[in-house]
């Protein structure tokens, strides 16, 4: 029983520390919430430097334009995610609600098809020093709303592209 015990800890332990640890932390009808965790060398400075600039890191193909150079960032207290588009057109993606330079970065809004549904969320970046030549970034992304079939179904495609995301930002 104690060899059991052990076992199934030391499973438990690893996917919690695992470094690019990916995960849907929790589901159901009326929402999700998805965590990703990449390391990157250097300092926390350095990590929040590459972070704000989204149009270097943020794919393309998950923008409206289908250019990530579209996209900028506004820190300052109601700042804008948006993205320029043809015609004098724009897409508000998320609001700065928080920033911590160093440390966190917190919008709120809908990403990609979460805005169209109507379902909000805040979407945290947590910057922390696991040594001194390591900044760990944690993404976790909280939605809420309604949908007739229920956000359940749309944890898993969320958390596969803010995955994606996190691996360029970790790989600039």
């Amino acid at each position: 029983m104690r060899g059991s015990y052990q076992a199934a800890f030391a499973v438990v332990m690893s996917c919690v520390s695992a470094p690019g640890a990916a995960a849907i932390v929790a589901s159901s009808a009326g929402g999700f919430t998805v965590r990703e965790e990449v390391s990157l060398s250097g300092p926390p400075s350095r990590a929040w430097a590459r972070l704000v600039d989204v149009a270097r890191w943020w794919d393309g193909k998950h923008t409206y334009s289908g250019k990530a150079s579209n996209l900028s960032l506004t820190l300052r207290p109601g700042g804008c995610w948006c993205e320029s588009l043809d015609h004098g057109g724009f897409v508000r993606h998320m609001d700065v609600v928080l920033a911590i330079p160093g440390k966190t970065l917190r919008l709120t809004g809908g990403l990609g098809p979460l805005q169209g549904t109507g379902a909000t969320g805040a979407l945290t970046f947590t910057l922390r020093s696991s040594s001194p030549n390591v900044t760990v970034v944690v993404a976790e992304y909280s939605v809420v709303g309604f949908t007739p079939d229920g956000l359940t179904a749309m944890a898993g495609a969320v958390d596969e592209v803010l995955g994606e995301q996190m691996a360029r930002f970790a790989n600039q």
